[in-house]
Protein backbone atom coordinates (compact mmCIF):
# COMPACT_ATOMS: atom_id res chain seq x y z
CA UNK A 1 0.00 0.00 0.00
CA UNK A 2 2.97 2.34 0.51
CA UNK A 3 3.75 2.30 -3.21
CA UNK A 4 0.07 2.75 -4.16
CA UNK A 5 -0.26 5.70 -1.78
CA UNK A 6 2.96 7.22 -3.09
CA UNK A 7 1.60 6.85 -6.64
CA UNK A 8 -1.51 8.78 -5.62
CA UNK A 9 0.40 11.65 -4.02
CA UNK A 10 2.90 12.06 -6.85
CA UNK A 11 0.27 11.78 -9.56
CA UNK A 12 -2.05 14.25 -7.80
CA UNK A 13 0.76 16.80 -7.73
CA UNK A 14 1.50 16.34 -11.43
CA UNK A 15 -2.17 16.65 -12.37
CA UNK A 16 -2.55 19.71 -10.15
CA UNK A 17 0.14 21.30 -12.31
CA UNK A 18 -1.61 20.23 -15.50
CA UNK A 19 -5.08 21.36 -14.44
CA UNK A 20 -4.21 24.81 -13.17
CA UNK A 21 -3.07 25.55 -16.72
CA UNK A 22 -6.50 24.50 -18.05
CA UNK A 23 -8.26 26.69 -15.50
CA UNK A 24 -6.06 29.68 -16.27
CA UNK A 25 -6.62 29.10 -20.01
CA UNK A 26 -10.36 29.37 -19.46
CA UNK A 27 -10.16 32.46 -17.24
CA UNK A 28 -7.14 34.72 -17.82
CA UNK A 29 -4.75 33.52 -20.55
CA UNK A 30 -6.85 34.93 -23.41
CA UNK A 31 -6.59 38.61 -22.48
CA UNK A 32 -3.08 38.31 -20.99
CA UNK A 33 -1.34 36.42 -23.79
CA UNK A 34 -3.63 36.98 -26.81
CA UNK A 35 -4.99 40.53 -26.30
CA UNK A 36 -5.27 41.28 -30.03
CA UNK A 37 -8.11 38.77 -30.39
CA UNK A 38 -11.78 39.10 -29.51
CA UNK A 39 -12.96 37.44 -26.31
CA UNK A 40 -14.08 34.26 -28.09
CA UNK A 41 -11.00 34.09 -30.31
CA UNK A 42 -8.74 34.72 -27.31
CA UNK A 43 -10.37 31.84 -25.44
CA UNK A 44 -9.94 29.62 -28.50
CA UNK A 45 -6.26 30.58 -28.72
CA UNK A 46 -5.76 29.91 -25.01
CA UNK A 47 -7.41 26.48 -25.28
CA UNK A 48 -5.26 25.81 -28.35
CA UNK A 49 -2.14 26.26 -26.21
CA UNK A 50 -3.84 23.94 -23.70
CA UNK A 51 -4.09 21.35 -26.49
CA UNK A 52 -0.36 21.67 -27.27
CA UNK A 53 0.35 19.74 -24.08
CA UNK A 54 -1.57 16.79 -25.48
CA UNK A 55 0.55 16.75 -28.63
CA UNK A 56 3.62 16.40 -26.42
CA UNK A 57 2.16 13.62 -24.29
CA UNK A 58 2.85 10.75 -26.73
CA UNK A 59 6.46 11.94 -26.99
CA UNK A 60 6.77 11.79 -23.22
CA UNK A 61 5.06 8.41 -23.18
CA UNK A 62 7.34 7.00 -25.90
CA UNK A 63 10.62 8.32 -24.47
CA UNK A 64 9.89 7.52 -20.83
CA UNK A 65 8.18 4.28 -21.81
CA UNK A 66 11.37 3.22 -23.63
CA UNK A 67 13.60 3.89 -20.64
CA UNK A 68 10.96 2.69 -18.18
CA UNK A 69 10.99 -0.70 -19.92
CA UNK A 70 14.81 -0.74 -20.04
CA UNK A 71 16.10 0.83 -16.82
CA UNK A 72 13.07 0.98 -14.53
CA UNK A 73 9.77 2.64 -13.66
CA UNK A 74 10.96 4.58 -10.61
CA UNK A 75 13.59 6.76 -12.33
CA UNK A 76 11.11 7.86 -14.99
CA UNK A 77 8.59 8.93 -12.34
CA UNK A 78 11.19 11.19 -10.73
CA UNK A 79 12.10 12.63 -14.15
CA UNK A 80 8.47 13.34 -15.09
CA UNK A 81 7.78 15.11 -11.81
CA UNK A 82 10.84 17.35 -12.22
CA UNK A 83 9.86 18.30 -15.78
CA UNK A 84 6.32 19.13 -14.73
CA UNK A 85 7.40 21.20 -11.73
CA UNK A 86 9.95 23.26 -13.65
CA UNK A 87 7.52 24.01 -16.48
CA UNK A 88 4.64 24.93 -14.16
CA UNK A 89 6.71 27.28 -12.02
CA UNK A 90 8.01 28.79 -15.27
CA UNK A 91 4.44 29.67 -16.34
CA UNK A 92 3.98 31.43 -13.00
CA UNK A 93 7.02 33.62 -13.72
CA UNK A 94 6.21 34.29 -17.37
CA UNK A 95 5.84 37.93 -18.53
CA UNK A 96 2.62 38.69 -20.43
CA UNK A 97 2.11 39.99 -23.97
CA UNK A 98 2.03 43.56 -22.68
CA UNK A 99 5.60 43.17 -21.38
CA UNK A 100 7.45 41.11 -24.00
CA UNK A 101 5.04 40.98 -26.93
CA UNK A 102 4.87 37.89 -29.12
CA UNK A 103 7.49 36.08 -27.02
CA UNK A 104 4.91 35.69 -24.26
CA UNK A 105 2.63 33.26 -26.14
CA UNK A 106 5.68 31.53 -27.68
CA UNK A 107 7.15 30.84 -24.24
CA UNK A 108 3.72 29.84 -22.93
CA UNK A 109 3.39 27.22 -25.68
CA UNK A 110 6.95 25.98 -25.00
CA UNK A 111 6.32 25.50 -21.29
CA UNK A 112 2.99 23.80 -22.02
CA UNK A 113 4.84 21.42 -24.35
CA UNK A 114 7.28 20.54 -21.55
CA UNK A 115 4.31 19.94 -19.24
CA UNK A 116 2.92 17.54 -21.82
CA UNK A 117 6.17 15.57 -21.99
CA UNK A 118 6.20 15.26 -18.20
CA UNK A 119 2.62 14.08 -17.83
CA UNK A 120 2.99 11.83 -20.88
CA UNK A 121 5.57 9.77 -19.06
CA UNK A 122 3.88 10.03 -15.68
CA UNK A 123 0.74 7.96 -16.12
CA UNK A 124 2.30 4.74 -17.35
CA UNK A 125 4.98 4.68 -14.67
CA UNK A 126 2.66 5.53 -11.78
CA UNK A 127 0.07 2.95 -12.84
CA UNK A 128 2.63 0.19 -13.36
CA UNK A 129 4.33 0.84 -10.03
CA UNK A 130 0.96 0.41 -8.31
CA UNK A 131 -0.38 -2.53 -10.34
CA UNK A 132 2.91 -4.45 -10.41
CA UNK A 133 3.20 -4.24 -6.61
CA UNK A 134 -0.40 -5.42 -6.14
CA UNK A 135 -1.62 -8.83 -4.96
CA UNK A 136 -3.29 -10.62 -7.93
CA UNK A 137 -6.77 -10.23 -6.44
CA UNK A 138 -6.35 -6.46 -5.90
CA UNK A 139 -4.81 -5.24 -9.15
CA UNK A 140 -7.74 -2.98 -10.02
CA UNK A 141 -7.87 -1.49 -6.53
CA UNK A 142 -4.13 -0.79 -6.35
CA UNK A 143 -4.24 0.59 -9.89
CA UNK A 144 -6.96 3.00 -8.82
CA UNK A 145 -4.57 4.99 -6.61
CA UNK A 146 -2.74 6.80 -9.44
CA UNK A 147 -6.16 7.15 -11.15
CA UNK A 148 -7.37 8.98 -8.04
CA UNK A 149 -4.54 11.43 -8.62
CA UNK A 150 -6.54 13.00 -11.46
CA UNK A 151 -9.55 14.15 -9.38
CA UNK A 152 -7.18 14.66 -6.44
CA UNK A 153 -5.13 17.09 -8.51
CA UNK A 154 -8.32 18.71 -9.79
CA UNK A 155 -9.61 19.14 -6.23
CA UNK A 156 -6.35 20.74 -5.15
CA UNK A 157 -6.27 22.98 -8.22
CA UNK A 158 -9.85 24.13 -7.62
CA UNK A 159 -9.24 24.82 -3.93
CA UNK A 160 -6.13 26.86 -4.71
CA UNK A 161 -7.82 28.79 -7.56
CA UNK A 162 -10.97 29.38 -5.50
CA UNK A 163 -8.93 30.62 -2.53
CA UNK A 164 -6.66 32.78 -4.67
CA UNK A 165 -9.49 34.37 -6.62
CA UNK A 166 -11.30 35.04 -3.33
CA UNK A 167 -8.28 36.66 -1.69
CA UNK A 168 -7.41 38.70 -4.78
CA UNK A 169 -10.68 39.57 -6.56
CA UNK A 170 -11.10 41.45 -9.82
CA UNK A 171 -8.06 43.07 -11.36
CA UNK A 172 -5.72 41.84 -8.62
CA UNK A 173 -6.32 38.25 -9.70
CA UNK A 174 -5.97 39.06 -13.40
CA UNK A 175 -2.85 41.18 -12.85
CA UNK A 176 -0.85 38.79 -10.66
CA UNK A 177 -2.99 36.61 -8.38
CA UNK A 178 -3.30 33.90 -11.06
CA UNK A 179 0.47 33.29 -10.73
CA UNK A 180 0.25 31.99 -7.17
CA UNK A 181 -1.18 28.52 -8.04
CA UNK A 182 1.67 28.02 -10.53
CA UNK A 183 4.41 29.12 -8.13
CA UNK A 184 2.99 26.91 -5.39
CA UNK A 185 3.89 23.96 -7.60
CA UNK A 186 7.56 24.25 -6.65
CA UNK A 187 6.76 23.37 -3.02
CA UNK A 188 4.42 20.54 -3.98
CA UNK A 189 6.97 19.02 -6.37
CA UNK A 190 9.62 19.00 -3.62
CA UNK A 191 7.24 16.99 -1.43
CA UNK A 192 6.46 14.62 -4.30
CA UNK A 193 10.13 14.00 -5.05
CA UNK A 194 10.84 13.04 -1.44
CA UNK A 195 7.99 10.50 -1.56
CA UNK A 196 8.93 9.04 -4.95
CA UNK A 197 12.59 8.57 -4.15
CA UNK A 198 11.63 6.50 -1.09
CA UNK A 199 9.67 3.74 -2.90
CA UNK A 200 11.12 0.49 -4.26
CA UNK A 201 11.28 -0.55 -7.91
CA UNK A 202 8.48 -2.65 -9.41
CA UNK A 203 8.94 -6.39 -8.69
CA UNK A 204 7.70 -7.41 -12.16
CA UNK A 205 10.24 -5.12 -13.85
CA UNK A 206 12.95 -6.36 -11.47
CA UNK A 207 12.17 -9.93 -12.60
CA UNK A 208 12.48 -8.88 -16.26
CA UNK A 209 15.80 -7.22 -15.48
CA UNK A 210 17.12 -10.21 -13.53
CA UNK A 211 16.26 -12.59 -16.39
CA UNK A 212 17.81 -10.24 -18.95
CA UNK A 213 14.65 -10.24 -21.09
CA UNK A 214 14.41 -6.46 -21.65
CA UNK A 215 13.65 -5.46 -25.22
CA UNK A 216 16.20 -3.31 -27.05
CA UNK A 217 13.42 -1.28 -28.71
CA UNK A 218 10.21 -1.88 -26.71
CA UNK A 219 8.13 0.54 -28.78
CA UNK A 220 8.96 -1.33 -31.99
CA UNK A 221 7.90 -4.59 -30.33
CA UNK A 222 4.61 -2.99 -29.21
CA UNK A 223 3.82 -1.69 -32.70
CA UNK A 224 4.77 -5.00 -34.33
CA UNK A 225 3.10 -7.41 -31.90
CA UNK A 226 0.31 -5.40 -30.23
CA UNK A 227 -1.13 -2.77 -32.64
CA UNK A 228 -4.70 -3.94 -32.00
CA UNK A 229 -4.30 -3.59 -28.23
CA UNK A 230 -2.85 -0.08 -28.60
CA UNK A 231 -5.73 1.10 -30.82
CA UNK A 232 -8.42 -0.51 -28.66
CA UNK A 233 -6.86 0.99 -25.52
CA UNK A 234 -6.85 4.45 -27.14
CA UNK A 235 -10.47 4.04 -28.20
CA UNK A 236 -11.52 2.74 -24.78
CA UNK A 237 -10.05 5.85 -23.16
CA UNK A 238 -11.42 8.32 -25.73
CA UNK A 239 -14.85 8.89 -24.14
CA UNK A 240 -13.63 9.18 -20.57
CA UNK A 241 -10.86 11.60 -21.47
CA UNK A 242 -13.01 13.78 -23.75
CA UNK A 243 -15.79 14.10 -21.18
CA UNK A 244 -13.28 14.51 -18.38
CA UNK A 245 -11.72 17.58 -19.98
CA UNK A 246 -15.09 19.09 -20.79
CA UNK A 247 -15.87 18.61 -17.10
CA UNK A 248 -12.51 19.90 -15.86
CA UNK A 249 -11.65 22.72 -18.26
CA UNK A 250 -14.39 23.71 -20.71
CA UNK A 251 -17.34 24.03 -18.32
CA UNK A 252 -15.45 26.61 -16.26
CA UNK A 253 -15.10 28.83 -19.32
CA UNK A 254 -18.62 28.02 -20.56
CA UNK A 255 -20.23 28.81 -17.24
CA UNK A 256 -18.43 32.10 -16.66
CA UNK A 257 -18.39 33.50 -20.21
CA UNK A 258 -21.48 32.05 -21.89
CA UNK A 259 -23.87 31.67 -18.94
CA UNK A 260 -22.31 34.65 -17.09
CA UNK A 261 -22.12 32.79 -13.79
CA UNK A 262 -19.54 33.78 -11.23
CA UNK A 263 -16.11 32.17 -11.19
CA UNK A 264 -16.73 31.07 -7.60
CA UNK A 265 -19.94 29.27 -8.61
CA UNK A 266 -18.28 27.27 -11.37
CA UNK A 267 -15.18 26.46 -9.32
CA UNK A 268 -17.40 25.30 -6.44
CA UNK A 269 -19.51 23.02 -8.64
CA UNK A 270 -16.38 21.55 -10.22
CA UNK A 271 -14.93 21.04 -6.74
CA UNK A 272 -18.02 19.10 -5.63
CA UNK A 273 -17.88 17.00 -8.80
CA UNK A 274 -14.17 16.27 -8.35
CA UNK A 275 -14.82 15.00 -4.82
CA UNK A 276 -17.49 12.60 -6.16
CA UNK A 277 -15.11 11.48 -8.90
CA UNK A 278 -12.39 10.79 -6.33
CA UNK A 279 -14.72 8.61 -4.24
CA UNK A 280 -16.15 6.72 -7.23
CA UNK A 281 -12.75 5.53 -8.50
CA UNK A 282 -11.73 3.21 -5.60
CA UNK A 283 -15.33 2.04 -5.11
CA UNK A 284 -15.64 0.99 -8.77
CA UNK A 285 -12.18 -0.59 -8.69
CA UNK A 286 -13.07 -2.76 -5.70
CA UNK A 287 -16.19 -3.86 -7.57
CA UNK A 288 -14.00 -4.67 -10.57
CA UNK A 289 -11.79 -6.96 -8.47
CA UNK A 290 -14.84 -8.75 -7.06
CA UNK A 291 -17.21 -8.94 -10.04
CA UNK A 292 -15.06 -8.54 -13.13
CA UNK A 293 -13.26 -5.52 -14.54
CA UNK A 294 -14.82 -5.65 -18.00
CA UNK A 295 -18.36 -5.88 -16.60
CA UNK A 296 -17.87 -2.77 -14.45
CA UNK A 297 -16.28 -0.80 -17.31
CA UNK A 298 -19.01 -1.73 -19.77
CA UNK A 299 -21.85 -0.82 -17.39
CA UNK A 300 -20.11 2.44 -16.50
CA UNK A 301 -19.66 3.30 -20.17
CA UNK A 302 -23.36 2.78 -20.87
CA UNK A 303 -24.17 5.10 -17.97
CA UNK A 304 -21.66 7.72 -19.14
CA UNK A 305 -23.12 7.80 -22.66
CA UNK A 306 -26.66 8.10 -21.31
CA UNK A 307 -25.74 10.87 -18.86
CA UNK A 308 -24.25 13.00 -21.63
CA UNK A 309 -27.78 13.61 -22.92
CA UNK A 310 -28.61 15.56 -19.74
CA UNK A 311 -25.33 17.23 -18.72
CA UNK A 312 -25.57 20.41 -20.82
CA UNK A 313 -29.36 20.76 -20.48
CA UNK A 314 -28.81 20.80 -16.70
CA UNK A 315 -25.89 23.24 -16.91
CA UNK A 316 -27.79 25.51 -19.31
CA UNK A 317 -30.44 26.17 -16.64
CA UNK A 318 -27.80 28.28 -14.86
CA UNK A 319 -29.30 26.94 -11.62
CA UNK A 320 -26.51 26.00 -9.23
CA UNK A 321 -28.40 23.03 -7.77
CA UNK A 322 -29.10 21.54 -11.20
CA UNK A 323 -25.53 22.21 -12.32
CA UNK A 324 -24.30 20.27 -9.29
CA UNK A 325 -26.62 17.37 -10.23
CA UNK A 326 -25.12 17.39 -13.73
CA UNK A 327 -21.59 17.47 -12.33
CA UNK A 328 -22.22 14.70 -9.80
CA UNK A 329 -23.67 12.32 -12.38
CA UNK A 330 -20.81 13.00 -14.78
CA UNK A 331 -18.22 12.58 -12.03
CA UNK A 332 -19.72 9.28 -10.86
CA UNK A 333 -19.62 7.68 -14.31
CA UNK A 334 -16.16 9.14 -15.00
CA UNK A 335 -14.94 7.41 -11.84
CA UNK A 336 -16.55 4.08 -12.75
CA UNK A 337 -15.00 4.12 -16.23
CA UNK A 338 -11.58 5.42 -15.12
CA UNK A 339 -10.64 3.53 -11.96
CA UNK A 340 -10.44 -0.05 -13.35
CA UNK A 341 -8.87 1.14 -16.61
CA UNK A 342 -5.36 1.18 -15.09
CA UNK A 343 -5.22 -2.56 -14.51
CA UNK A 344 -6.98 -3.19 -17.84
CA UNK A 345 -4.29 -1.31 -19.78
CA UNK A 346 -1.52 -2.99 -17.77
CA UNK A 347 -2.79 -6.48 -18.51
CA UNK A 348 -3.00 -5.81 -22.26
CA UNK A 349 0.82 -5.94 -22.52
CA UNK A 350 3.65 -8.17 -21.28
CA UNK A 351 5.85 -6.73 -18.51
CA UNK A 352 8.85 -6.31 -20.84
CA UNK A 353 6.96 -3.76 -23.02
CA UNK A 354 4.19 -2.73 -20.65
CA UNK A 355 5.34 0.85 -19.95
CA UNK A 356 5.61 1.59 -23.69
CA UNK A 357 2.38 -0.14 -24.67
CA UNK A 358 0.14 1.20 -21.91
CA UNK A 359 1.54 4.74 -22.27
CA UNK A 360 1.10 4.79 -26.04
CA UNK A 361 -2.53 3.64 -25.93
CA UNK A 362 -3.37 6.06 -23.13
CA UNK A 363 -1.70 9.07 -24.75
CA UNK A 364 -3.20 8.48 -28.22
CA UNK A 365 -6.59 8.40 -26.52
CA UNK A 366 -5.75 11.62 -24.70
CA UNK A 367 -4.84 13.48 -27.91
CA UNK A 368 -8.02 12.42 -29.69
CA UNK A 369 -10.03 13.00 -26.50
CA UNK A 370 -9.12 15.76 -24.06
CA UNK A 371 -6.50 17.25 -26.38
CA UNK A 372 -9.12 18.69 -28.71
CA UNK A 373 -12.24 18.61 -26.54
CA UNK A 374 -12.22 22.15 -25.01
CA UNK A 375 -11.17 23.74 -28.32
CA UNK A 376 -13.74 21.81 -30.34
CA UNK A 377 -16.52 22.47 -27.82
CA UNK A 378 -15.73 26.21 -27.89
CA UNK A 379 -15.81 26.21 -31.69
CA UNK A 380 -19.07 24.21 -31.83
CA UNK A 381 -20.83 26.61 -29.51
CA UNK A 382 -19.39 29.69 -31.25
CA UNK A 383 -20.68 28.38 -34.60
CA UNK A 384 -24.18 27.35 -33.50
CA UNK A 385 -24.87 29.37 -30.32
CA UNK A 386 -26.32 26.23 -28.73
CA UNK A 387 -24.89 23.39 -26.64
CA UNK A 388 -26.72 20.68 -28.62
CA UNK A 389 -23.76 19.89 -30.95
CA UNK A 390 -21.51 19.60 -27.89
CA UNK A 391 -23.93 17.10 -26.37
CA UNK A 392 -23.96 15.07 -29.60
CA UNK A 393 -20.15 15.10 -29.68
CA UNK A 394 -19.92 13.75 -26.12
CA UNK A 395 -22.48 11.00 -26.73
CA UNK A 396 -20.63 9.83 -29.86
CA UNK A 397 -17.22 9.56 -28.18
CA UNK A 398 -18.76 7.73 -25.22
CA UNK A 399 -20.31 5.18 -27.59
CA UNK A 400 -17.00 4.71 -29.42
CA UNK A 401 -15.34 3.84 -26.12
CA UNK A 402 -18.16 1.48 -25.24
CA UNK A 403 -17.57 -0.37 -28.50
CA UNK A 404 -13.80 -0.61 -27.94
CA UNK A 405 -14.29 -1.94 -24.40
CA UNK A 406 -16.69 -4.56 -25.74
CA UNK A 407 -14.03 -5.70 -28.24
CA UNK A 408 -11.38 -5.85 -25.50
CA UNK A 409 -13.71 -7.93 -23.33
CA UNK A 410 -14.36 -10.28 -26.27
CA UNK A 411 -10.62 -10.64 -26.96
CA UNK A 412 -9.88 -11.45 -23.33
CA UNK A 413 -12.66 -14.04 -23.15
CA UNK A 414 -11.27 -15.66 -26.30
CA UNK A 415 -7.76 -15.71 -24.82
CA UNK A 416 -8.92 -17.59 -21.72
CA UNK A 417 -10.95 -20.27 -23.54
Amino acid sequence: MKVASASFVGTAIEWYDYFIYGMAAGIVFGPLFFPAFSSTAGTLAAFATFSIGFLARPLGGVVMGHFGDKIGRKSMLVTSLLLMGIATAGVGLLPTYETIGVWAPILLVTLRFVQGIGVGGEWGGAVLMAVEHAPPEKRSFYGSFPQMGVPGGLLLANVVFLTTSGLFPGDAFTDWGWRIPFLLSALLVAVGLIIRVSVSESPEFTEVKDKGTEERLPLVVVLREHPRQVLLAAGAFLGNNTIGYIFMAYLLSYGTKTLELSRATMLTTTLIGAAAWLLAIPWASRLADRHGRERVLLLGSVGLAAWMFVLFPLVDTANMGLIIVGMLGTAFFLGVTYGPMASLFSDLFAARVRYSGASLGYQIGSILGGGIAPTLATALYATTSTSTPVTAYLVVVALISLGCLALIARDQRAATT
